[in-house]
């Protein structure tokens, strides 16, 4: 850097070389950025929902009353806030179907959608589809029947997508069912014992529930 001086006392002499002004303004900039920073600090600690909505969401029929971050996704807040972890995170994009709910009755990737969205909704996971007494539900018992998982990573999102595959009419063929299941990706490649349960699970449903759809 050139150290040609760019301000001279009385005396003709150099008072400040280009240098020394430059290094004197990046360390006074580094200082006040860090002190701001610092000040910053204990409001954010003190008040960690800051900016936060107030939101009433019924989760497997269990009111909940929660502090949102609006950027928050429903999944994290299922997973972190509620301790639901059955919908699982695969891909965050939207991509894979391992973190499908139901909202309303609907089917939705959980990953993609603002947990605010929720508000004033019944929200349904996969913990919350058993019987009050325990026994499962028609379509995750024909998953066990047939041995519709492997590793069983993506297997509450499958089951959940199902559900609403039936429900929503699209389970009259196996070409439907395959169209209509096909945002839901098994990695193991378990689709064949997948199609054959939702085949099966779909007329006791129907038994159940009547012709709903949702």
């Amino acid at each position: 850097m050139n150290d040609t001086p760019i301000l001279r006392a009385a005396d003709g002499k150099p008072a400040l070389s280009r240098r020394t002004f430059m290094m004197t303004t990046a360390a006074g900039a580094g200082v006040a950025a860090t002190c701001g920073a610092v000040a910053a600090t204990p409001d954010a600690a003190a008040n960690p929902y800051a900016g936060s909505q107030a939101a009433r969401v019924t989760v497997n029929g269990r009111l909940h009353e929660l502090a949102l971050e609006p950027r928050a996704s429903l999944l994290d807040v299922l997973r972190e806030q509620l301790d639901l972890t059955g919908a699982k995170k695969g891909c965050d994009h939207g991509q894979c179907g391992a973190c499908t709910v139901h909202i309303d009755g609907r089917r939705v990737a959980s990953c993609l959608t603002l947990a605010v969205k929720a508000d004033g909704c019944a929200v349904t996971t996969i913990e919350g589809i058993e019987a009050p007494d325990g026994t499962l539900h028609p379509m995750q018992q024909s998953f066990v029947d047939h041995d519709a998982l492997q590793c069983g990573y993506c297997t509450p999102g499958q089951v959940m997508a199902a559900i609403a595959c039936v429900r929503e009419g699209h389970a009259t063929s196996d070409a439907q069912i395959r169209e209509y299941m096909s945002g839901n990706i098994c990695r193991c490649g378990a689709y064949a014992g997948i199609l054959e349960a939702i085949r099966e699970a779909a007329p006791q449903m129907r038994r159940l529930e009547g012709a709903r759809h949702a």
